[in-house]
């Protein structure tokens, strides 16, 4: 019986980790680990915290992680570090590449039965002149793909390694990822931008996906006899103009009408970059998502409808839900917020 599965997450306090736990818990699991840092702040999982075995870590202690994975089964790998500022790159890479290379090396070592990996669309790779990716899309160095992307690629290869020395595991690559959670970065600050009229809108596109899917596939992916394979997880394929419209529509605010230009864009960056440089802040824009955000990519969905019984969630319902809850959050003092799981 899967129920009696002793599992392990990884990122368990964070954005989809915290919905993947309470997925887990309302599947009927109650053999949950889930580590966490020291200082991981616990408000997307409080109502359920009572109900996991919590353990303090750190992903880049690969004998700690041993002990950690005693008695375990399976394991969801969602831990990693999100990041497009240039500071950020080396702790970046140490978490992301490094950190999922002793998750493997411990699952290898404790006889784990299978490891589901949480990797990106961004790891499968964007060339210039190819904008609709599947699984089979190879990677190609190019300026369009992130060093986020660059991390996440490199740690889906430790995950490929792991296979060939013998482990089962399954890779997931979902596209962006919306919901709600803190509204401190990440896709939330589409919510924000729209939350204070923000006129102006980048001219590209790419795929969306409600994060309660992302949980709910990855449990179907478990608990199933796939091993040795990646999806791409992809709801749909939205204009950025047309999903700030949208968030603006729900939260009655004036939507977007200013079309961002290239020009616009290497401008803004390089503004933002100073104001980074003098003022220690963290910049809103970034050369890398100035030209994520002008170009538009659709990723094939056809992978992830025909492996299972499953269906997405409309992004026009996922945006009208969460914008709803970033209205209520801004009453509340900007608390996070979680999605109901159906």
């Amino acid at each position: 019986m899967e129920r009696d599965k002793n599992i392990l997450v990884t990122g368990g306090t964070g954005f989809l980790g915290s919905y993947l736990l309470r997925s887990l818990i309302q599947k009927g699991h109650t053999k949950i680990r889930a580590l966490k840092r020291r200082d991981s702040p616990m408000d997307l999982v409080r109502p359920v915290a009572h109900q996991i075995e919590w353990l303090e870590y750190d992903l880049l202690d690969a004998a700690y992680l041993c002990d950690a994975l005693q008695g375990v089964h399976q394991v969801y790998h969602c831990a990693a570090m999100v990041s497009f500022y240039v500071r950020d790159r080396k702790q970046m890479f140490r978490t992301n590449v490094e950190g999922t290379a002793n998750i493997v090396d411990a699952s290898l070592s404790c006889g784990i039965e299978k490891l589901v990996h949480v990797s990106s669309v961004a790891a499968i790779g964007r060339a210039k002149n190819q904008k609709t990716i599947s699984e089979a899309t190879k990677w190609e160095r190019s300026k369009l793909n992130t060093y986020y992307g660059i991390s996440k690629y490199l740690a889906e290869n430790e995950v490929w390694r792991g296979m060939v020395e013998g482990l089962n595991v399954a890779v997931v690559n979902p596209a962006i990822i919306l919901g709600s959670g803190f509204w401190k970065g990440g896709p939330q600050e589409f919510f924000k931008l729209a939350g204070k009229a923000f006129p102006f809108y980048p001219t590209g596109s790419n795929g969306f996906v409600d994060v309660r899917d992302v949980a709910q596939f990855m449990i179907l992916l478990m608990e199933s006899d796939i091993h040795g394979e990646r999806f791409i997880l992809s709801g749909e394929t939205w204009s950025y103009r047309n999903l700030l419209t949208n968030i603006s529509k729900f939260m009655n605010k004036r939507p977007p009408t200013i079309k961002v230009s290239p020009f616009i864009q290497q401008v803004a960056w390089r503004l933002e970059w100073l104001r980074q440089t003098f003022a220690g802040a963290h910049p809103i824009i970034t050369k890398e998502t100035a030209l994520t955000a002008a170009n538009s990519f659709h990723y094939l969905n056809n992978k992830s409808l025909r492996t299972f019984d499953f269906e997405y969630t409309p992004i026009i319902e996922t945006v009208r839900q969460t914008s709803l809850q970033f209205l209520e959050a801004q009453n509340e003092g900007m608390q996070p917020k979680f999605l109901e799981l159906t």
